[in-house]
């Protein structure tokens, strides 16, 4: 039989949207707090030669500021004000989660309820402002170093640069924080969501015009629109899907009243690490062949050159090392958001306990057992979505934003948006049951 959630999400129609009000100002808030960021990526910094960059940046749209353009909504490629984009900001989030399970004081805050997390955010803001004044800086220095970048190089470049490039990293962690509180959806994956999704009709008119030309054949064509059809499918499919395991509570008696014990499940997804693995593996990845690309080549021992040119795309070391680093930050990722331990802990303190299981040590040796072995089949997932569409962007060409990252960017944070406008139309719809029944109550009693 189904629950009293899936029989309200399955009469959910128009009538249901249309008075749920409250949604509707969430979604109109969310749509216009992105066309602001949209706005924002087009805003050039000050002091800088567009002509001069644009041609700089095409020879290095293949290395790490490609990956930084997908994520930044193409404010790498114009240098704007948004050039840094949220990644500051999702750095300093990983270190400080990184660091509550090293530092006990910091694991201590987490274990406070919101209070700890409070403080935890606001370290994570500080965070965000040394790592972004770092990143800053450290581009204004690279483009004072370009030919013509520049057009009156110095301290003043450099200070504007770097208050312009911080301020707009740390007012899109705020439009971030708004769109989490007040719209709908996680405000800052909803900010790379549109970034990527802004440039993919140009993605999609590019393999079009590649084709149109020659480069590509048509049944080539094809099979990449069949390729990305069937990642977005198997996405779909792997982030919804969860082990469960059953958990049940004793009888209990209040007063003179014996209770039936209740059942319920510890959902265990099949990738709880998302997509931080593939950004973290790319980016690692690609930071040689960029600090090369700023080199001069003629400067450079026959080592490097060596090592540069086995990481380029395409390459079999490249292809094997993405992998492993994938893999690898897919079990170190996950070893980070989820303790077995506390959630062990926790089910003890309520009474809950996992047949044939002893509560305690025993629970978390078990659920750590499960989560391995799921985890196993997560690695191996994101490793394929990444993998694929890699080897054919290295031989066709194709733009990164049809790349396996991006599309799991984009297919996870639908998914999650679109889970919580039904989560608010339940609510709604629960809503005006009770109202409902409160009416037909007083009549009754009339």
């Amino acid at each position: 039989m189904a629950s009293a959630a899936e029989q309200l999400a399955s009469n959910l129609n128009f009538s249901t949207f249309a008075k749920a009000e409250d949604l509707k100002k969430r979604l109109w808030f969310t749509l216009g707090a992105l066309l602001v960021y949209r706005l924002g990526t087009y805003i050039p910094l000050p002091g800088l030669n567009p002509e001069a960059f644009a041609q700089a940046f095409q020879g290095q749209s293949g290395g790490i500021l490609g990956l930084f353009n997908m994520f930044s909504g193409g404010a790498v490629q114009r240098m704007a004000i948004f050039a840094l984009g949220i990644m500051p900001y999702i750095s300093a989030s990983i270190i400080v989660q990184l660091m509550t399970s090293v530092v006990p004081a910091l694991e201590q805050l987490k274990k406070e309820g919101e209070q700890g997390r409070k403080v935890i955010n606001q370290y994570t803001r500080y965070g965000t402002v040394l790592l972004g004044t770092m990143q800053a800086y450290g581009i204004a220095i690279g483009l004072e170093s370009g030919s013509g970048l520049v057009n009156d190089p110095g301290w003043f470049f450099r200070i504007s640069t770097v208050i312009s490039l911080l301020g707009g990293t740390m007012f899109l962690m705020w439009l971030g924080e708004q769109i989490t509180s007040r719209g709908i959806g996680n405000g800052i994956s909803l900010i790379i969501f549109s970034g990527i999704v802004a440039h993919l009709p140009t993605a999609l008119a590019g393999t079009l015009e590649l084709g149109r030309t020659g480069a590509l054949s048509t049944p080539l064509i094809l099979v990449i629109i069949a390729m990305v059809v069937a990642v977005i499918a198997l996405i779909v499919f792997v982030e919804r899907a969860q082990r469960r395991l059953l958990i049940q509570y004793p009888k209990r008696q209040v007063g003179n009243r014996m209770f039936q014990g209740d059942t319920s499940h510890l959902p265990l997804k099949l990738n709880t690490s998302g997509v931080i693995p593939a950004i973290f593996a790319s980016s690692l990845l690609l930071l040689p062949a960029t600090a090369a690309g700023f080199t001069n080549a003629t400067t450079l021992p026959d080592w490097a050159t060596m090592i540069v040119s086995a990481l380029g795309h395409g390459r079999p070391l490249y292809m094997v090392l993405y992998g492993a680093m994938i893999a690898f930050f897919a079990f170190f990722y996950t070893a980070i958001v989820f303790n077995p331990k506390d959630t062990a802990d926790n089910l003890k303190k309520h009474g809950g306990f996992i047949p044939g299981i002893r509560p305690g040590e025993r629970t978390a040796e078990y659920i750590d057992y499960v989560l391995t072995r799921v985890t196993v089949i997560g690695a191996i997932y994101l490793v394929f979505v990444c993998i694929l569409p890699e080897i054919l962007i290295s031989q066709t060409g194709v733009p990164f934003y049809l790349g396996g990252t991006s599309l799991l960017i984009v297919v996870s944070v639908t998914l999650d948006t679109v889970a919580q406008i039904q989560g608010h139309l339940i609510a709604q719809q629960y809503e005006g049951l009770i109202k409902k029944s409160k009416l037909r109550g007083g009549k009754r009693g009339r």
